[in-house]
């Protein structure tokens, strides 16, 4: 076991009996063997972030939450390529594109830094009624306690620094369970955070099974889950919470429409590029496109040809746009829809094969809406591609899901853009642009299915926060 590597727990560095490998989903190569884990570990995080916050993190200045993000930031930053061909390694994706998220996870740190410094509150009149004269109300956010974050395959270093930030930032303590095909990068991270001088306790990782998260989520010790990952394990752990704060980031089936009026080249690369980043295995996958009859034929000229220049393969090569899935029982069931639509009298355009977990981008036409491709959320580089001629109806069926994270629209028309944003019951619209897009520092979370509260610093902080109410009177 001298090889395989040690979790962080409570400010030291464990192992167990307990060994697990991560593969390569690529080649099936063993990237790297982590220990496991148990109950006596989780036991001690739970106690050591509990104590942490109680005695250190709750008590630290703003200025010193601000250093101590920022000497993350640079942490990852000094070691930025180690960590992009990590993630590379253990969950396929294509190495240009692990280097992007980890700029993205520094900048999350540097922004969260900014906003450690603005946690703070308001003032309220209160002579607003008779007999209130001579008093008025400040109102200041603490920090609620002990985090439990449960982070996912797809963005182990991002979205991982979207519960570690924002919660160092307030002023809380962090356990945080990764997801098992992606702890080394997590790993690294805690590396990091030890070297950066976050208190001991304030931060583990624990690349734990399911079962055991699901019983730390119960902990009432923890004051907030945040949970990223699928509906249905994020909302029975909702369910199983009570009245734990729980926050849920669910993904959907992103639909993008493009109208009559849209610079066709533009939203062509665009989709594109939101329909096969990463395989599809994003949230906020451009999922279903809805494309005006004026100008479906030449839009799909355009993006045909853009999905069918991609390279395809090893993504340890500088220049391949499009690795594996996570695994080839992922790959296989994405086929299974694939197969499923076909035979219910959808057209293939392009794609539809898979060798091992490597499946080709495939784009289809003539789908339903009943379809598992339309209707269920894909996780897959699958795309399909509709016509209509009638824009309410193009933004009916967009609205019409029971997910709702992000959706696309390509117009200049600003009374479409209106009908849109006030039809489509998502957590953001984006206009010439596609539901693939984020910023970090943005509000972003779903409605219905897809999710609870909002992610985003700022918005996150809210969420790792409580309000407390001070009343003055009789001061004058």
């Amino acid at each position: 076991m001298s090889d395989a590597k040690k979790f962080y727990c409570a400010g030291q560095w464990m192992e167990s009996g307990d060994v697990f490998e991560v593969l390569n989903p690529y080649n099936g190569h063993v990237s790297g063997r982590v220990h496991r884990p148990g109950e006596e570990h989780a036991e001690q995080a739970i106690t050591a972030a509990e104590k942490a916050f109680n005695e250190v993190t709750s008590k630290l200045p703003g200025y010193e939450r601000e250093a101590m993000l920022l000497r993350i930031r640079d942490g990852i930053e000094a070691r930025a390529e180690e960590i992009a061909r990590t993630i590379c390694s253990e969950n396929g994706k294509p190495v240009k594109q692990a280097r992007i998220e980890v700029t993205r996870a520094a900048g999350v740190f540097k922004i969260a830094a900014g906003e450690a410094l603005r946690v703070g509150g308001d003032y309220i009149p209160m002579d607003i009624i008779p007999g209130a004269e001579g008093r008025y109300g400040i109102y200041k956010r603490f920090p609620l306690g002990p985090v439990l974050g449960i982070s996912p395959f797809n963005f182990p270093l991002n979205l991982a620094a979207h519960k570690v930030a924002p919660a160092l930032a307030a002023g809380n303590s962090i356990v945080l369970k990764p997801a098992s095909s992606t702890p080394l990068t997590a790993l690294l991270l805690a590396e990091i955070c030890e070297t950066a001088g976050v208190p001991a306790g304030a931060f583990s990782v624990l690349p734990c099974s399911g079962a055991l998260a699901g019983k730390m989520a119960l902990d009432d010790r923890f004051m907030l889950l945040s949970f990223t990952g699928s509906p249905a394990v994020g909302w029975k752990l909702k369910n199983n919470c009570g009245r734990k704060p729980v926050t849920l980031e669910l993904g959907g089936n992103a639909g993008c429409i493009v109208h009559a009026d849209a610079d066709v080249a533009h939203a062509a690369a665009r989709c594109a590029a939101g329909g096969f980043a990463f395989s599809g295995q994003v949230c906020i996958h451009t999922q279903r496109i809805y494309v005006h009859a004026d100008i479906f034929d030449a839009f799909a000229a355009d993006f045909i040809g853009r999905v069918k220049a991609m390279k395809v393969g090893d993504p340890a090569l500088e220049d391949t746009d499009m690795g594996p899935m996570i695994d080839e029982r992922e790959a296989r069931r994405a086929l299974d829809w694939i197969d499923e639509a076909c035979a219910g009298g959808a057209r293939l355009l392009t794609g539809g094969a898979a060798q091992g977990a490597l499946l080709q981008p495939t784009v289809l036409a003539d789908t339903t809406e009943d379809m598992k491709v339309n209707c269920m959320e894909v996780f897959a580089p699958i795309v399909t591609l509709t016509k209509f001629t009638d824009i309410a109806d193009a933004i009916a069926r967009v609205a019409n899901s029971d997910f709702g994270l992000q959706a696309g629209l390509f117009t200049y028309d600003s009374r479409v853009i209106h009908r849109a944003f006030n039809t489509i019951r998502a957590g953001g619209l984006m206009i010439n642009e596609v539901p693939t897009f984020r910023v970090d520092h943005m509000p972003y979370g779903g409605v219905k299915m897809s999710g609870l509260g909002r992610e985003g610093l700022v918005y996150a902080i809210d969420e790792m926060t409580e309000k407390r109410l001070l009343l003055v009177g009789g001061m004058e």
